[in-house]
């Protein structure tokens, strides 16, 4: 008797923990849930994932080069990513951080924290559906956007299908680092 009744609260945290996450049993019957991702699986989630980071890139003027990066999959999701190829100087990191914030603030995506480093600045957001979106300056100035999915069904997951407004790199690991020369991007603000 006693131990069918610590077997019963531990099941009840469980079955608590597993909806937190969001990866417990989702209802799929009525198209919805808390993250937004119903019916959706991986590669719905990696289509949505590629037309948030299109739409930012969309949004920030002047045009940067960018190319595919690796997505990557996990237990119950997908991540997509970016790699800008325009050279982007110190003086104009901010100004690129700014104009993505921006964009996301108007979508109504809520902002997750900034990061003012000097050296490694970056933006988080996240949208309604759960969706965290991102843009961050890492080794050698290049920028990375990434969208990672909440938690959906499993299924395959094919490569991206919009087209790189540059070199695609396809097969190439790691991608090169920034060499697109712009006359804003790798300007100084002065």
């Amino acid at each position: 008797m006693r131990r069918t009744a610590a077997a019963v609260p531990a099941a009840l945290v469980l079955a608590f923990v597993l909806a937190l996450s969001g990866c417990g049993n989702e209802d799929t019957t009525s198209g919805s849930s808390r993250s937004g991702s119903g019916r959706m699986d991986m590669q719905e989630a990696a289509e949505r994932s590629d037309a948030m980071l299109d739409a930012v890139l969309k949004a920030v003027d002047p045009d940067l080069q960018w190319a595919h990066g690796p997505t990557t999959t996990r237990a119950c999701g997908v991540t997509r990513r970016r790699a800008v190829m325009t050279v982007v100087s110190a003086d104009r990191r901010q100004t690129f951080l700014d104009r993505a914030e921006a964009f996301w603030r108007k979508s109504d995506y809520r902002i997750k924290a900034v990061n003012k480093d000097e050296v490694f600045p970056a933006v988080y957001a996240v949208t309604e559906a759960g969706f965290g979106v991102s843009v961050s300056f890492r080794g050698k100035g290049q920028a990375f956007l990434e969208a990672d999915s909440p938690c959906v069904k499993e299924s395959e997951v094919a490569p991206p299908t919009a087209e790189p407004n540059g070199p695609s790199y396809e097969g190439v690991y790691p991608l090169p680092r920034p060499h697109v020369r712009s006359g804003f991007w790798s300007g100084s603000s002065n």
